[in-house]
């Protein structure tokens, strides 16, 4: 399938790039708003508008208010218009495709689950090596019905995020290794150029999220900002400065394998204590089996029997916990971010957490580390999908300027 011509925004400077950010993520806003965002004079920011205002990237509002006498016309506010151009972004679980269309905005209008292949819905286990020439197929038939579910989605969509667990190049768009797919470099970016003829971006999930978050989220307006998940991994992001932590080597955050114990068990990683190893959902649930002997116990009947009073379990979630805090604790004393939040499909669980949580992070934080507090935000996974179409969004700035 040939590769979408979409033009994209007409950005051509860095300071193109700041204005239509600062308008995408912080707008509708007055000029001399923009102005006090970016540190660029009213002369630079009128330049750089006026392209994306003529391309239909950005439309100016009604004129609010008045000025002072003699003080000149009315200021008409910028703002996007999100129906230019439209986005996919696909979540890759180990089980499920999440995908959705956003608009400029990042504002999702529709989504579709899709099973991934390989995947047996009736066993809840994957019964055959996911291949990805087969998931590539299916992310391609997914598009196809997400674009065609509006006349103009096809017509205006020209770049496909998309988000997986693990270690992802996103330069090369390689998943360099996901333990959930058993995964080892594959040229996924590349494979999804072919198949749906859109312009690929692939960045590690969690980092995904924390763009989302960070752009229309708790991470609005901040310089300094984490994001943890908690669930079938345990991963963070990082923005410092305002730019997002890739790392030298595209590996940032994996704060699901820094050890919070010397003897603790081993991890799929092959190292042994990492956070994961202890408090990930598969780990929790390990630990509760030998723990009640129940060989077969579900995640859903720990969780019950727990919130029912058994104690035993109670302890199992609780030790879980104190990790969890270590862990966040360990982000807050290395970044001090100004906002902690911590999501994941873990959190369904979040009352048995809390206390033990709490505590093990108010104890570790260091000084005033622990004064960014702790968000907690669940969120489904469709929120991730639009991580990966924002992540495409941030591309379209980033490749135009």
């Amino acid at each position: 399938m040939p590769r979408s011509q979409g033009s994209g925004a007409p950005i051509a400077s860095p300071a193109a790039a700041a204005v239509f950010t600062t308008v995408l993520t912080r707008g509708p806003a007055s000029r001399v708003d923009v102005c006090r965002l970016t540190g660029l004079s009213s002369a630079a920011v009128t330049k750089a508008a006026r392209p994306l205002i003529e391309a239909g990237y950005l439309r100016e509002l009604a004129p609010t208010g008045r000025t002072a006498p003699g003080a000149g016309r009315p200021a008409s506010p910028l703002a996007i218009a999100p129906e230019r151009e439209y986005f996919v972004g696909i979540k890759i679980t180990g089980d499920d495709l999440i995908g959705v269309v956003t608009d400029l905005g990042s504002r999702i209008v529709t989504s579709r689950h899709r099973p991934v292949p390989g995947f047996d819905v009736r066993t809840d286990a994957s019964t055959t090596s996911m291949e990805p020439a087969d998931v590539v197929a299916a992310i391609a038939a997914l598009t196809t019905e997400l674009l065609d579910e509006h006349p103009g989605f096809r017509e205006r969509t020209h770049r496909l995020g998309v988000a997986i667990s693990g270690d992802v190049d996103r330069g090369t768009g390689t998943v360099r290794y996901s333990p959930f797919l058993g995964w080892r470099d594959v040229p996924l970016a590349a494979l999804l150029d072919e198949a749906t003829g859109l312009t690929t971006t692939l960045e590690n999930d969690v980092k995904a999220l924390a763009v989302a978050e960070h752009w229309f989220g708790e991470g609005v307006g901040t310089s300094s900002f984490a994001l943890v998940t908690v669930g079938t991994g345990i991963g963070s992001a990082f923005v410092v400065n305002g730019g997002l932590v890739s790392g030298a080597f595209g590996v940032s955050g994996e704060i699901g394998h820094v050890p919070i114990g010397v003897d603790g068990p081993r991890c799929h990683c092959g190292a042994t204590g990492c956070l994961e190893a202890v408090a990930s959902t598969q780990a929790l649930l390990t630990e509760a089996r030998r723990a009640t002997g129940v060989d077969d116990l579900t995640i859903d009947q720990a969780v019950d029997l727990a919130r029912s009073g058994d104690q035993v379990l109670r302890k199992v979630f609780a030790i879980a916990g104190r990790a969890i805090g270590l862990g966040l604790a360990v982000v807050a004393n290395l970044l001090g971010p100004e906002r902690l939040v911590v999501s994941g499909e873990g959190l369904d669980a979040y009352d048995l957490f809390e206390e033990s949580i709490r505590e093990a992070f108010s104890a570790q934080a260091y000084g005033s580390a622990g004064r960014c507090g702790l968000t907690i935000r669940p969120l489904p996974f469709e929120e991730w999908a639009r991580g990966a179409a924002t992540v495409a969004v941030q591309c379209m700035v980033s490749a135009s300027g």
